[in-house]
């Protein structure tokens, strides 16, 4: 009876982590300024990357992974410029605490400076996978509605560089507070779960091999999506480009038939 009373507790555990950790993520995303990009939509520094960073580096892959994925999907599907975009949000974000905590949880098995070292690598790495995986959406989100491909890499640039921002902060906010806030947890019930060792049957489990499934439908859907938006779009504008042809064939006889009568076409008025 203890012990169903314990893995309840566990479960409960990892629901308040959970949970909590994704309202943080949530919070830090609106810590932010807009900055506008020539082409394709807007680029953020913001505070989410830390607290997803944080996340996985206190809990974990499991419950850093999901903290990271849920709050930072809300946050896109609360503003309507990232709304469509939150799928691959949840996946990318996912990837970011899921890396992070992986390393993470090992490097806190270390002592003196080689768990610092190894925790800020443990950051890093997690941050390196998001930034591949956002500006890989950015680069391919750009072709499929038509941009060419230089103009697209002189698009993301300004992502780079925010990115770069994002990423450097979020290690330097999450290592040290990660640090002490294992020391202050260490008292208490959510110190077991900062600690579960590896299962035996690895992180190929169910439970991963799922979400890894979903996570690469999401992105085949969001591909998908976006081809066909883009087709869409281009025929809207082969319309356009056609009318916009006949307008200027009329207006050339017009000029010509003014011309041949030696009479001066009527100006249309400016609206009041």
């Amino acid at each position: 009876m203890a012990q169903q009373v314990t893995a309840q507790r566990k479960k409960l555990l990892v629901m308040v982590s959970v949970g909590l950790m994704a309202a943080l993520v949530f919070v830090g995303n609106y810590l932010q300024f807009k900055i506008p990009v020539s082409i394709g939509d807007v680029t953020r520094v913001h505070l989410g990357n830390s607290m997803c960073l944080l996340a996985g580096l206190l809990f974990g892959p499991g419950v850093g992974g999901v903290a990271s994925g849920i709050g930072a999907g809300l946050y896109d599907l609360f503003d309507p410029v990232y709304i469509v975009s939150a799928p691959y949000t949840f996946c990318s974000k996912f990837a970011m605490g899921f890396i992070a905590g992986l390393l993470g949880r090992a490097a806190f098995r270390k002592q003196g400076k080689a768990r610092v070292l190894q925790v800020v690598m443990a950051g890093v790495a997690g941050q390196l996978v998001y930034i591949f995986l956002y500006l890989l959406k950015s680069y391919v989100s750009l072709r499929l509605v038509g941009t060419a491909s230089q103009a697209a890499l002189i698009a993301i640039v300004p992502k780079i560089a925010t990115s770069t921002v994002n990423a450097v902060a979020a290690v330097v906010i999450s290592v040290p507070l990660s640090i002490a806030l294992r020391k202050a947890l260490s008292r208490t019930g959510f110190f077991s779960l900062m600690n579960v060792e590896k299962e035996k049957n690895g992180y190929f489990n169910p439970v991963t091999i799922s979400l890894t499934v979903f996570c690469c439908i999401v992105t085949l859907f969001f591909a998908m999506y976006l081809s066909s938006s883009s087709s869409i779009k281009a025929e809207d504008q082969k319309k356009i480009d056609a009318l916009q042809e006949q307008i200027d064939l009329q207006q050339k006889q017009l000029d010509f038939l003014a011309g041949e009568l030696g009479v001066e076409l009527p100006q249309p008025k400016a609206a009041e």
